[in-house]
């Protein structure tokens, strides 16, 4: 298990890294991987779900000192409906019926342990909230991404500025 508080400045930190799926490498030292859920079971269907995290700690209040990760990977709940124990649930977790606040929490404390000149890349899933409805609530828009298809990569850059330009 990786140190709770990573040493090396030069990690990346995920911030809600679920069962690491989008990773090459599911075990890389350059990444400290987070979630605030540990898993280790056999679904209905046969399928094995682990989700096991360096460190298990909710992503709206993360115990790391401001702006020390020079990369944040973002990859939320994106689901605002899903049966409460069905597969997409269990595997991807499941936003709460007030989903705004919550994500812009989410993405607050992301963007709080970032440091400047750091990217945050953050993936989302359009299928239930729309790209446009994602910027509203959490109050930015990213630098640039792909504007096509259910999978978005957005890429956010701390520049240095206190904020970003905020949309209303």
């Amino acid at each position: 298990m990786k140190n709770e508080f990573p040493e090396y400045p030069e990690t990346a930190l995920d911030v809600c890294c679920g069962s690491r799926m989008f990773y090459f490498d599911k075990n890389s030292p350059a990444v400290h991987f987070n979630d605030w859920r540990e898993v280790d079971e056999k679904m209905s269907d046969g399928r094995k779900l682990v989700i096991k995290p360096d460190t298990l700690h909710d992503f709206r209040h993360l115990p790391w000192e401001d702006g020390i990760f020079p990369l944040v990977i973002f990859d939320p709940p994106h689901l605002n409906r899903a049966g409460a124990s069905s597969w997409l649930a269990r595997k991807y977790g499941v936003l709460p019926k007030n989903w705004q606040p919550y994500l812009k929490a989410d993405f607050d404390e992301a963007w709080r342990v970032l440091a400047t000149g750091g990217t945050l890349i953050m993936k989302w899933s359009t299928v239930q909230i729309s790209a446009r409805d994602l910027f509203k609530a959490i109050g930015r828009e990213p630098l640039l991404g792909d504007k096509k298809g259910k999978t978005r990569w957005l890429i956010f850059f701390k520049d240095g500025r206190e904020e970003l330009e905020c949309i209303d």
